[in-house]
């Protein structure tokens, strides 16, 4: 369980401490990285990556540090993602069609040849980056200008 600066949470201590004590719900991990997040420069060290109202001024330590920015971008796109359980899963065992790639209602909404779980896993990352506007927003800046007018390019072509 995180601990939280008591000076910096409109929630009295001795309130927060009630729920500490209680189970949290299957929900808690998601609302734990749903974020949103911020980037903050920390000195010496790169940037930090933050909650909306959280920051080192106010006496909170960031949930990562990286020295580039767009790494942070990165890290700041996906997490939101990793709070979820995942929207799709594969099969485990395959049929004439090959290994079904399945919604949590078991429904087969794609197949692979061959079973392959870190294809699986990137999807279910991209998955959470189109989701969220903000997290496609944060992979679309860590990106850089010369992908973006590449990017541009080939969506205009697509059209």
């Amino acid at each position: 369980m995180r601990s939280y600066p008591h000076s910096t949470n409109a929630f009295s201590p001795s309130f927060l401490e009630q729920f500490m004590e209680r189970d949290e719900p299957p929900t808690g991990a998601e609302a734990d990285v749903a974020g949103p997040w911020r980037i903050e420069p920390i000195p010496g060290l790169g940037f930090g990556l933050f909650r909306l109202g959280e920051s080192l001024m106010r006496g909170f330590r960031p949930a990562a540090v990286f020295p580039d920015r767009w790494l942070a971008l990165l890290a700041a796109a996906v997490l939101p993602g990793t709070g979820r359980d995942a929207f799709l899963r594969l099969n485990k065992q395959p049929d004439a069609e090959g290994y079904g790639v399945a919604l949590d209602d078991g429904g087969i909404v794609g197949r692979f040849e061959l079973f392959d779980e870190s294809l699986l896993e990137a999807l279910n990352v991209t998955v959470g980056l189109v989701r969220s506007p903000q997290s496609l927003a944060y992979l679309l800046e860590a990106a850089g200008p010369a992908a973006l007018e590449r990017c541009g390019a080939i969506l205009a072509a697509l059209r």
